[in-house]
């Protein structure tokens, strides 16, 4: 497993040395939501009993930088590398499609987790958050940001330029997110939307992670948590299925 992890400490690298744009500026927009929605709605909304606004923004901020980051890790990773052509350099040593799917994956979750820690701690400064069950906001931080990794490579892997991706970001990626109930509960929507969101993954994903800190959660997160496994399974057979073919690699 050498070249597994030279080639995870490389993509680990990649985003670590320019920590200011990879991370930071993440960190940076989430903080403005923040304040935003938080200014104008704390005294308005409460979503939970309990549960001031604030509160209840934050793990929704927390996922969405968790998913948009490991999408963007794994994904920009294998575009610029296509495109600069030092792709060869990772296809050339004897590397498996496992360990290459594995490194990749990796990365991008290191990635998405570094900035959904820098979310919280910048958010413990605005508001007090609880955590009453850690175990499940692991589970959905690493089932989620599975997903949203392999997504990203699948993405690399298809684009062959950059606004290939930027189509996949704005298209896909960001209407998944915002319309997940990041910044709402789906129960203040109407019955027709209400329905809408249910066929929207993301919203299992953050209302599981949701259910983690407060204990409360718009459906129940063992639902949730069917939901989104399959989600893990079948893109992540798909990524290694595509890896081995060689699909814009190789050919």
């Amino acid at each position: 497993m050498s070249g597994f992890r030279t080639l995870l400490y490389k993509e680990i690298l990649r985003f670590w040395k320019v920590l200011v744009q990879t991370v930071g500026a993440p960190v940076l927009t989430s903080l403005l939501y923040l304040l935003i929605f938080s200014h104008v709605l704390e005294d308005h909304v409460q979503v939970y009993p309990g549960v001031h606004y604030t509160a209840f923004l934050m793990p929704g901020l927390i996922m969405m930088a968790i998913l948009q980051n490991a999408f963007a890790n794994s994904s920009s990773s294998l575009i610029q590398s296509k495109i600069t052509g030092n792709i060869v350099f990772v296809l050339l040593p004897p590397l498996s499609y496992l360990e290459f799917f594995l490194a990749y994956l990796i990365a991008a979750l290191v990635r998405g987790f570094a900035v959904g820690l820098g979310v919280l701690l910048v958010g413990l400064f605005f508001t007090d958050i609880e955590m009453r069950h850690p175990l499940w906001i692991l589970a959905f931080a690493l089932a989620s940001g599975t997903v949203f990794a392999c997504m990203g490579i699948l993405a690399g892997i298809w684009a062959n330029q950059f606004d290939n991706l930027a189509a996949v970001q704005n298209f896909i990626i960001m209407p998944l997110t915002f319309l997940s109930g990041v910044f709402f509960s789906i129960h203040s929507l109407s019955p027709f939307w209400q329905a809408v969101s249910h066929f929207n993954p993301v919203f299992y994903m953050i209302d599981g992670f949701r259910y983690g800190f407060f204990g409360q959660g718009d459906v129940d997160p063992w639902l949730g948590l069917a939901v989104v496994m399959p989600f893990v399974l079948l893109l992540s057979l798909l990524t290694l299925a595509m890896l081995k073919s060689g699909y814009k690699l190789r050919h």
